[in-house]
């Protein structure tokens, strides 16, 4: 294990004294990845150095058991190796998983979209639960969260809504939370009190910087109308949404949540990239979804993957087969215990892959 952090320690070596040189600097694709690399390597430095500490007091503590002339210091010395010991354990199985190789996708913000399935009013309603969850769950990890286009449904709720995360590593926390969502519970517009089945789908796509996808101004047609929805004077009165066609793909992207159409074009530009950047990956995601045989990949958008059941208070995930009976805390935003395990699931399975490496 120390020839390994020793490996990360040169690579940690060369990465500071790059990212402080004036031509990697003016480099900002470059910059930026190496900065990101910086970061994690950090960490890896910090569990390095206690990696050392414990195993230099292991060293120290044999040397106290062989001399043996002094009882007192003995008994110390064996308490001492034993916590060691176990901090080592601990530490190695963190090191391992922070070995794994990262998604260079992972630490970048995402654009999600949660758009109604099957159940006409029901499903809307439940779009507009799922983005409340997600919003809530966004502010309790301290990111940002902004809405790039909306349309509402009729009784409550979403037909869609897209909205920006900024953050720490949001596409590599998010990024399974992609799939269709199904809910089973009385709709507010039933009056016999049966129990409805309805869906909502989400999509997460990793924001794409300017420098990962190039979009050449003459293959988008962009067009201005009026805002919908709450919004003050300016919404119906002026031209101020945008919505981006990109010919070559048919992709669209639209926004109206800024009064500004300045602001509003940046944003959509903001998600067509990333739509666009997203089919690549999507191909890519697929491929290894087959070659890992990966239970929780998030290269299938159409697989159901969660059922919220209000009758019973339960949430369960299918690719894991986690039920956890706290219905209401995760609907309310507490999807971290969730989120935990699928990322348990999917570290492990990377560990066996890289089983030879350690």
């Amino acid at each position: 294990m120390l020839e390994k952090l020793q490996i990360v320690k040169n690579r940690f070596d060369e990465v500071s004294d790059l990212i402080i040189q004036p031509d990697i600097i003016s480099d900002q694709k470059q910059y930026i990845s190496l900065t990101k690399e910086y970061k994690d390597l950090s960490g890896l430095m910090k569990k390095r150095e206690a990696y050392i500490m414990a195993t230099e007091r292991i060293a120290e503590a044999e040397e106290i058991l062989a001399d043996g002339s002094d009882a007192d210091m003995v008994d110390m010395a064996k308490m001492q190796m034993d916590e060691a010991k176990s901090n080592i354990e601990v530490l190695e199985e963190e090191i391992k998983v922070m070995l794994i190789p990262k998604d260079p996708e992972d630490a970048k913000n995402a654009v999600m979209e949660i758009k109604a399935g099957t159940g006409g009013d029901e499903a809307s309603i439940f779009a507009g639960d799922l983005h409340r969850m997600y919003t809530k769950y966004c502010d309790s990890k301290g990111w940002k969260t902004s809405v790039v286009d909306f349309s509402e449904g009729t009784s409550g709720g979403y037909k869609a809504i897209q909205m920006e995360v900024e953050g720490d590593d949001v596409y590599g926390t998010l990024k399974f939370e992609a799939g269709v969502h199904r809910v089973q519970r009385v709709p507010q517009t039933e009056t016999q009190g049966r129990v409805h089945t309805s869906a909502a789908t989400v999509l997460v796509l990793p924001e794409a910087e300017e420098f990962d996808v190039q979009i050449e101004a003459k293959d988008v047609r962009v067009d201005f109308f009026c805002s919908s929805g709450p919004g003050g004077q300016s919404v119906n009165t002026t031209y101020s949404a945008v919505r981006l066609t990109h010919i070559p793909s048919g992709l669209v992207a639209q926004c109206q949540d800024q009064k500004s159409q300045h602001k509003n074009k940046e944003k959509a530009f903001k998600v067509l990239r990333s739509r666009l950047y997203d089919l690549e990956l999507a191909k890519k995601q697929a491929e290894d979804a087959i070659k890992r045989g990966s239970q929780v990949s998030s290269g299938d958008r159409s697989a159901k993957i969660r059922t919220y059941n209000y009758s019973q208070g339960r949430v369960t995930d299918h690719r894991i087969n986690l039920t956890l009976y706290d219905l209401s805390n995760i609907i309310d935003g507490d999807i971290q215990k969730i989120i935990d395990e699928l990322q348990l699931v999917d570290n492990t399975e990377r560990l066996k892959e890289s089983g030879d490496a350690f």
